[in-house]
């Protein structure tokens, strides 16, 4: 399943139900370093600096608030709750 989150498309989503964290990431997780957003997430770069994913804390919690839930990629995105639910059932 595919999550598109406005200009990325994330081919790989892993959700930690008891952590409540979304692990999306574009073509695979992989060794990398982290930055945290201001909103609390991580996002990833390889090696090379390429951003290859996300890391979403509290992820289901923010969605059931029933407002759309703010993610800083390498630029902020407004995404609508119902673009995630699909991998946190």
């Amino acid at each position: 399943m595919s999550i598109v989150i406005g200009d990325w498309k994330f081919d790989h989503a892993t959700y930690d139900e008891s952590a409540d964290v979304l692990y999306l990431s574009i073509g695979g997780p992989r060794a990398g370093t982290g930055e945290e957003t201001p909103e609390g997430h991580i996002l990833r770069f390889d090696e090379d600096g390429e951003f290859y994913g996300v890391t979403l804390v509290g992820i289901k919690y923010l969605i059931g608030t029933g407002k759309p839930a703010t993610i800083t990629l390498p630029h902020r995105e407004s995404v609508d709750r119902t673009a995630l639910e699909p991998v946190l059932a």
